[in-house]
């Protein structure tokens, strides 16, 4: 669903799983950094707000959006984690470049999750201009970043709960 069709900020938060027991890694890239920051914000506070304790949120930086999944790898090593949330932004501008990192950034978080059967989140903006990008990084539309975190929550409580044999829903 297009965000100008949906708040990305806007959630039920009865529904979202309490966060005290998860780990959680945050990649961001620099790259834009006045926009990937306040995803960051968005991300971070959210995390909190549904019980993610502070020393367990992992931040790491990274140049740009196309070394997220690198950074989000290397992070996955070195901390035992729940779920890793990548945050970039890739403003389309006046080439493709755009369709390569977008693509490669996506494959590269889509093959980490199935390699490690850990959730890696794609919480990467890819507009056509910077308004675009600023109104999903806590404009008109909310943030990308909230958006990011209740997913990493939400998926995160899905793998401990069939890694303990909760919630089947039959298959």
């Amino acid at each position: 669903m297009a965000s100008a069709l949906k708040n990305l900020s806007r959630y039920n938060d009865s529904e979202i799983p309490d966060a005290a027991a998860l780990s959680f890694g945050i990649v961001v890239a620099e790259w834009n950094a006045h926009i990937t920051h306040a995803l960051y914000e968005g991300c971070y506070d959210t995390l909190l707000r549904h019980g993610a304790k502070a020393e367990n949120i992992h931040t790491v930086q990274v140049p740009g959006s196309f070394e997220l999944p690198a950074g989000a790898r290397i992070l996955n090593g070195q901390k035992n984690l729940d779920a890793v949330i990548c945050l970039g932004c890739v403003i389309k501008g006046e080439t493709n470049h755009n369709e390569y990192i977008n693509q490669a950034v996506a494959q590269g978080l889509v093959n980490l999750s199935i390699a490690t059967g850990k959730p890696f989140i794609f919480g990467v903006l890819t507009p056509n201009d910077e308004q675009q990008a600023l109104d999903r990084a806590g404009g008109k539309h909310g943030n990308k970043g909230v958006e990011a975190a209740v997913t990493a929550i939400r998926m995160a409580a899905l793998k401990r709960g069939v890694s303990e044999g909760k919630k089947k829903i039959g298959f």
